[in-house]
This record gives structure tokens, sequence and C-alpha cells, in this order.
């Protein structure tokens, strides 16, 4: 009887510590949507249950200049993901935190137009297409996303990630390399809520 024991314990360890490794599946992974345009996007994502993950990425835009607009963003973000089949398979759904320090040209800026005071009909002596913002932004989303296993340690995964973005940041014209926000010493504030992440990531199981 006590080698019965013995040997069902072994077997049950065993079993236990084969669970273990297969809920602990890791994935490594790089965005191949960006990287044609030289900007960094890579990522892990770590199973801590049958249809739960959890991924770390990293985002890095270094361009001070991409089209004759500023656009470095450096983004760190975590989410939580919810597999409806099994971890790493077909659709998922989850929850995103993010934050990220920039030195870009918001969109709504890339025009000759003349810049006026923001909530006002005032005009400025500044353009548009001269200023460019440097900041910080926070970032809480959801993402949505569908994977493709290609072999035992290759899958495709396709996601957008979108929610709410508040920003402080200060706005300089590149002509000069001064403010032209009116209140110099102040943050300016904007919050919007649009997609802010997003790709095909090619993942590679460890």
């Amino acid at each position: 009887m006590k080698k019965f024991l013995i040997t069902w314990a072994m077997l049950q360890c065993l079993a236990f510590s084969a669970q273990t490794q297969e809920t602990r599946a890791l994935y490594v992974k790089g965005n191949a949507l960006f990287l044609p345009a030289g900007m960094l996007n890579v990522g892990a994502e770590y199973q801590i249950a049958d249809k739960y993950t959890l991924q770390g990425e990293v985002f890095v835009s270094p361009w001070k200049s991409f089209g004759g607009h500023e656009m470095q963003v450096y983004m760190l973000g975590f989410q939580g993901r919810y597999y409806f089949s099994e971890a790493f398979r077909k659709f998922y759904v989850g929850a995103d935190i993010s934050s990220a320090r920039f030195i870009m040209q918001k969109f709504n800026y890339w025009n000759d137009n003349i810049y006026y005071i923001h909530g006002t009909n005032i005009p400025t002596d500044h353009i548009n297409s001269n200023l460019y913002q440097k900041g910080y932004a926070f970032m809480l989303g959801a993402v949505a996303g569908y994977q493709w296993k290609l072999n035992d340690r290759w899958n495709i995964d396709l996601y957008l990630t979108a929610g709410m973005i508040q920003s402080i940041y200060k706005g300089y014209d590149r002509t000069n390399g001064e403010r032209y926000d009116i209140d110099v010493r102040r943050w300016d504030k904007s919050g919007e809520i649009l997609p802010y992440r997003g790709g095909v990531m090619i993942s590679y199981k460890l």
C-alpha cells in the first residue's frame, strides 16, 4: 500500500507539472505592419489559464521627422486577454492599459491654416503645419483580435486596440522653438476616444 501511495503521488506530481508547463506557454512577438516604416513594436504573451493570457508590449517610433511631421512615440502597454476557444487560438477580447511619451505633430495640424487660440475665434501669427507637441499620454481601452496557428511554434496575431486617450502636452513652433500656447507655464490637455495600437504580430513560442 505504501508503494502504491508513493507511486500515485509521483504520478500526480508529474501530471501537475505537465499541466503547469502547458498553462505557462509564452510567445514572443513582433509587429510586421510597422517594421517596414522603421517603427519597433514587440511584446510577449504569457498564458495564465486555459483561456486567459497577459501581454506586455513596447512600441517605439524614433522619427524626429516622418513625412515632414514629428513622430517620436515611446509607448508601454499591458493587456489581459480572454480567448473564446483556447489560449493563443482564434477570437479573443480583452482590456488594455498603456502610457506614452511623445514628441509629435497631431493629425489636425497637418495643414497650412492659421492657428486659432483654442476655444476661440482669435487668430494668431502661427501656421498649423509649423506646430508640434511634446507630452505624455495615458490610455485605457479594449482589444479584440484573432490568432492563427501556423505550426507548433508560430502564430499570426491580428488585433486592434481602441479607447480613451488622455494627454498632457506643451506646444511649440518649430520655426523659432517657442511655445505657441497662451499660458506657457501650463500644460495643455486633450482627451479623445480613438484606436491607438494594432497590427499583425508574428508570434514565436518559446
